[in-house]
């Protein structure tokens, strides 16, 4: 699964306090002083609008619309590891893949405040093992399905409103996804058409773009975060978000997939998930930070893993999971944190956990997940356009889930036919990305990856991956 940054809308923790101070601002503040000494009504009104205009003339033009693009290869390949044996949804050893997107973002101002963009992209290529074998798979721009020619899709298409609610004003640069101008801190934005959730929820400047940092699910993503999605990572529904001071509140309704892990959406919302976060930025030791709570709620047609098991013993039958699907919900939670810690240094956590009595809806096989890790750039080697990351992951599942793949079911991505030895899947990950021109870039990437698919009977695994991006 992939995500582009930046993100739908979001209010970043190092906001700039406002534009540079100069000679225009100095005298609209020499007026405003003298102003509040005499008490001059007439002075002080003169102060004010005159200060207002500088302030709107140091804000960049609103841009009625943009072109970006970008293009990302990923190729990834595994050493071999220890295999004893293998199921249907095995990762397998010494073997590589290979993926290529190339993306248009076109956005156009409607009116004002609002925005619309449509999104197409060409896909190429798989994911290791056809995206399987890992539940923090290892590659956030393979999907779920693949192709060996390339094909053309539109992963979104969307129109964003945003209503302004506050005085001051702070200058946006154009962007894929948003259009530059300007936009007041406090505000309401509301997003509607077909969009990724993890766009607008569960964001991290430090780890959340597998075209530009860490390429793990469970590093770009909360791993516990079952979030809305067709089997490429996108979804339709709508989202209202409120920003107030340092807080922000977020609530959204999107549709499911017409069964699990499908292609195809529900389009009659019978089968729905609803999401609410909230977020507040802070500063610690006179360096900004971000804490965000992320609450989910699906409902749809999901089974219970352990009536799953019962009735594949009862009936001597394989255990299937959809034989026993009926109407319930799934829920689950995640705390997501990042705080930077020097001028180009940053550090990121990330915790969830979702129920696990029922089976995974649509992105992968965690009912717990805990990561942490640092990201920084080369300005002290004196490559200031290069990025590096380290970051450390373990994801966990539930007791009756261990019971579903030891008696040989199926998960979303994993399922080696037996489950003996369970133990909880640990990740390592570094990466670095070199700028090679400007808006191209270069990287290597390393996974290390222990108990695969919840296995202690296969690995260790290394993935070693090969990324190349270019944007404009």
């Amino acid at each position: 699964m992939t995500f582009d940054l930046p993100r739908l809308s979001r209010q970043d923790a190092d906001r700039p306090a406002g534009p540079p101070i100069g000679p225009r601002r100095t005298a609209c503040a020499q007026q405003l002083l003298v102003a509040r000494w005499l008490g001059a009504p007439a002075l002080r009104g003169r102060a004010r609008e005159a200060d207002a205009n500088a302030v709107a003339a140091s804000l960049p033009p609103e841009e009625p619309f943009a072109i970006h693009g970008q293009a990302t290869y990923v190729e990834q390949n595994t050493n071999s590891f220890h295999a004893p044996y293998a199921g249907p949804n095995s990762l397998s050893p010494a073997q590589g893949r290979e993926t290529t997107d190339v993306t248009l973002y076109l956005g156009s101002r409607l009116w004002s405040g609002a925005e619309a963009w449509l999104v197409p992209e060409i896909d190429q290529g798989f994911g290791l093992d056809d995206t399987l074998g890992v539940a923090g798979f290892t590659s956030g721009e393979a999907y779920k399905v693949g192709k060996n020619r390339p094909y053309l899709r539109l992963p979104r298409a969307f129109i964003r409103q945003t209503i302004e609610t506050g005085a001051e004003r702070d200058g946006v640069p154009g962007s894929a996804l948003q259009l530059g101008g300007s936009r007041s801190a406090d505000r309401w934005v509301f997003t509607v058409g077909k969009v990724g959730v993890t766009d607008i929820f569960d964001t991290n400047q430090y780890a959340h773009d597998p075209r530009a940092d860490f390429l793990n699910w469970s590093a770009i993503d909360a791993g516990s975060f079952d979030y809305a999605a067709d089997a490429w990572g996108f979804t339709v529904g709508a989202v209202a978000e409120r920003y107030q001071g340092s807080w922000a509140f977020r609530a959204g309704a999107f549709d499911l997939s017409d069964v699990p892990n499908s292609p195809h959406l529900d389009p009659g919302a019978h089968e729905f998930q609803i999401d609410a976060e909230v977020e507040k930025r802070y500063e610690l030791l006179a360096l900004p930070g971000r804490a965000v709570v992320t609450l989910f709620d699906s409902r749809g047609r999901m089974g219970l893993l352990d009536s799953a098991v019962q009735l594949a013993a009862a009936t001597g039958s394989p255990v299937d999971v959809a034989r026993v699907r009926q109407y319930r919900s799934r829920l689950g939670a995640s705390l997501d944190l990042e705080q930077r810690l020097g001028a180009d240094l940053g550090a990121f956590a990330r915790i969830g956990k979702a129920a696990g009595n029922v089976e995974s809806y649509e992105f992968t096989d965690i009912d717990r997940s805990i990561s942490l890790g640092v990201s920084g750039g080369g300005a002290r080697w004196r490559r200031a356009a290069d990025t590096w990351g380290m970051a450390a992951i373990v994801n966990g599942i539930s007791a009756e889930r261990q019971r579903y793949l030891a008696a040989g079911g199926l998960g979303i991505l994993v399922g080696d036919g037996r489950l003996p030895h369970p133990g909880a899947e640990q990740i390592v990950e570094t990466y670095y990305s070199l700028g090679v021109f400007a808006q191209v870039f270069a990287g290597v990437d390393y996974q290390w990856i222990k108990n695969p698919a919840y296995n202690t009977d296969r690995g260790p695994v290394s993935v070693i991956s090969f990324r190349l991006h270019a944007q404009f």
